[in-house]
């Protein structure tokens, strides 16, 4: 039995079935290069759902954290914490004037941020927010209910009420939606999860515009698409549009459990004492993690190299696309958020890619969803692209018998 196969054993045996695991235990990391338990190196590109931004192990970010460990872990907020507040100004001074709420995730942030919205339209009977079909927004009750994928809410029945869920992209649909019960509209500039499908400038300028008619709350999540992954400290920036909310997690952490939601001036003051809260939210250590974050990114000039590469990784996907033009639909890209859809189910190329060593994701059945680390360089982009070139002309051979005789084979073994 291998290293992990052992563990795979202890998992069978001790841990909650609830994610659909592939037999690939990872034990260390740095960069954009991972190694497994028995001792195989892979290139990952999605590195811990894009959490691990800055690629996996920043050394600044490592040091922060154990330095800060030594000093003090945890404050409760019924005081005042100096990293905290640094941190606060930092998202503030990047986004727009107003306050952030703490919390330990994406869901938790995009929790606040309905609560948010809520509470400001309780003083004229409204709570309904708008959301839109092929969202994703966390794994809460509420945020399953938010959600607009019908296979995230199966069982879980009844759900929290107040959500309507519309087609994303479509301004008519967003005026149909708009009751006198509405308070927010709810959405990722970029529908990670839902097969990056990225808006519209047209589209936010004249949700920006209905939300100041009707003083509706706008609320962007970015969890996945903010801390320069889409070319823009944050991707409403790629827009000019500034929402009254915005949510964030995954990489403003560097690896380690943060959300925030940051409201601005006009909503900053709507959360009061006894209206949310969280034990853990801007924790001293997580809080040294992201500021790590952040000077990474300044100081390692992360957005120009974010540009750079997602200029090169279109170019270089668009000569795939040209070359394997049966297996590929579409190629969409904003930043280093990228999106192969096929004409084929996705699963089992992206379970190729992983035995050539290359970790990517599969969304929606037939995207390709690629998020490599901000400082990604010019010859893991080479060697990816070379990746996916053998993985797409194993493919292109399906019809000569190839396809059949490899991956049959496979599934029996």
């Amino acid at each position: 039995m291998t290293d992990t196969e052992k563990v795979v054993s202890m998992y069978d045996k001790y841990i909650m079935n609830t994610y659909k695991r592939i037999p690939l235990c990872l034990e260390k990391a740095k960069g954009a290069k991972v190694w497994d338990i028995d001792g195989k190196e892979y290139l990952d590109f999605f590195p811990g759902w894009a959490v691990s931004g800055i690629g996996h192990c920043h050394p600044w970010v490592a040091s922060a954290v154990a330095k800060q460990a030594r000093k003090l872990m945890h404050v409760s907020n019924n005081y005042y914490s100096k990293l905290q507040a640094t941190l606060a100004e930092e998202i503030i001074k990047y986004s727009f004037p107003g306050k952030v709420f703490f919390a330990n995730s994406g869901a938790e942030a995009n929790e606040a941020a309905v609560k948010l919205a809520r509470l400001y339209g309780s003083r004229t009977g409204r709570y309904e927010i708008i959301t839109m079909l092929k969202s994703f927004h966390g794994r809460t009750l509420a945020m399953i209910a938010a959600t607009g994928q019908e296979k995230v809410k199966h069982g879980f029945e009844p759900l929290p009420e107040g959500f309507k869920h519309i087609p994303f992209n479509d301004l008519e649909a967003v005026k149909e939606a708009i009751t006198d019960k509405t308070i927010g509209i709810m959405l990722e500039p970029v529908q990670c999860e839902g097969g990056i499908n990225i808006a519209s400038p047209e589209y936010m300028k004249s949700l920006r515009k209905i939300c100041d008619e009707k003083d509706i709350v706008l609320i962007f999540d970015e969890v996945q698409t903010g801390m320069c992954r889409s070319g823009e400290m944050f991707a409403f920036k790629n827009y000019n549009v500034t929402p009254d909310v915005v949510t964030l997690a995954k990489a403003l952490g560097g690896g380690l459990p943060i959300g925030a939601c940051v409201a601005r001036e006009k909503f900053q003051d709507v959360l009061a004492p006894g209206t949310h809260a969280s034990t853990f939210g801007g924790s001293p250590i997580v809080c040294a993690g992201a500021l790590a974050v952040f000077k990474a990114i300044r100081k390692e000039k992360l957005l120009k190299n974010t540009r750079r590469m997602s200029a090169l990784l279109k170019k270089k996907l668009g000569g795939l696309k040209s070359k394997h033009h049966h297996l590929i639909k579409e190629v969409r890209v904003m930043g280093l958020i990228i999106g192969i859809e096929l004409n084929i189910k996705g699963e089992d190329v992206y379970k190729e890619c992983l035995k050539e060593g290359l970790l990517i994701n599969c969304t929606q059945d037939t995207v390709l969803r690629i998020m490599p680390p901000l400082n990604v360089m010019k010859k893991q982009v080479d060697r990816a692209i070379s990746t996916l070139d053998r993985v797409f002309s194993y493919f292109d051979t399906r019809e000569g018998g190839f396809y059949e005789e490899r991956y049959h084979l496979d599934r029996r073994t």
